[in-house]
């Protein structure tokens, strides 16, 4: 049988990093790796230009315009990269027999429900990000209607920047912090997710369709800074809660995005480590990686 080909953009992000190290270590796939200065996913010419170029058996699409607040100022280019580039990555890969993996998110919601948000709820982004990022959804599945799209919430990683190395670095040069309390959802840890889109791509039968994916439980951003501060073995920064309104941003944040996870689990036959544990092995290898750089 032929070694498998899977395409990653995006690849120099968190999740795009795990892909990496999964593909690397697995014998029987081979890893196109490629970020915006090897692939403007963008450009439809150069997209197809890419395909025609290498064999692609499948397309990971890690890529996206993540900065929420940020994206409130540039809608434009938010559009482009989340929505527009979704739909030329997918007409690519149909054209070429790819099949595809896309990632999406919580965003798509309100945010104002209180029981897990399952795939056929209504939609509802209230914000820059979330509304393209719906448009991503919509433009893939019109181009590539046997897509698996896998939303996913609150990713960290031991590279790039996310929540958890900021707490940990907040937490060790500052005495107090303030985090929010009423926002609640789940932690998701890249590497748990990259594990799931393998065995979606290493399954004996391809599942099309829309996925939830987080790691199990449901906790606030206070806690999850309570948890990475205790983990870390951090003792001397006092962490406070606080409600949202103390501090105001230019996108709306979801007050509840805990995601249900029952499709993919059934589907896929998989088990989703708690997030505590998840947390515990990042901050593991956040150290280990920190003591290569000494």
């Amino acid at each position: 049988m032929a070694t498998k080909t899977i395409l990653i953009t995006g690849a120099n992000g968190q999740l795009g990093h795990e892909m990496r190290n999964l593909i690397e270590a697995d014998g029987s796939c081979r890893g196109i790796f490629t970020d915006r200065d090897e692939l403007d996913i963008t450009d439809a010419r150069a997209v197809d230009a890419f395909f025609d170029a290498h064999r692609v058996d499948y397309l990971v699409n890690c890529a996206a315009f993540t900065a929420v607040d940020k994206a409130e100022d540039e809608p434009e280019l938010c559009r482009r990269l989340n929505a527009e580039a979704a739909g030329v990555l997918a007409r690519a890969a149909e054209a070429h027999g790819a099949k595809v993996v896309h990632i999406s998110t919580d965003y798509v919601f309100s945010g104002t429900a209180c029981a897990p948000y399952r795939e056929d709820d209504a939609t509802a982004p209230q914000s820059v990000y979330g509304s393209t990022k719906l448009e991503g959804e919509r433009a893939l599945l019109a181009a590539a209607p046997g897509s698996i799209i896998i939303r996913t919430a609150w990713l960290y990683s031991p590279y790039g920047h996310n929540f958890v190395k900021t707490m940990l670095d907040l937490g060790r040069t500052r005495k107090e912090l303030r985090v929010v309390c009423d926002q609640v959802g789940t932690p998701t840890y890249a590497l748990d997710l990259a594990r799931a889109i393998m065995a979606a791509i290493g399954a004996a039968e391809w599942h099309g369709g829309i996925y939830h994916f987080s790691d199990e439980g449901a906790i606030s951003w206070y806690d999850f800074t309570k948890s990475i501060h205790r983990i870390g073995g951090i003792e001397g920064c006092d962490v406070e809660p606080c409600l949202s309104d103390a501090y105001p941003t230019r996108a709306t944040r979801p007050h509840y995005s805990v995601l249900d996870k029952s499709k993919i689990k059934a589907t896929l036959g998989i088990t989703i480590p708690y997030w505590e544990d998840s947390l515990a092995d990042c901050i593991r290898r956040i150290g280990a990686l920190a003591g290569t750089h000494d």
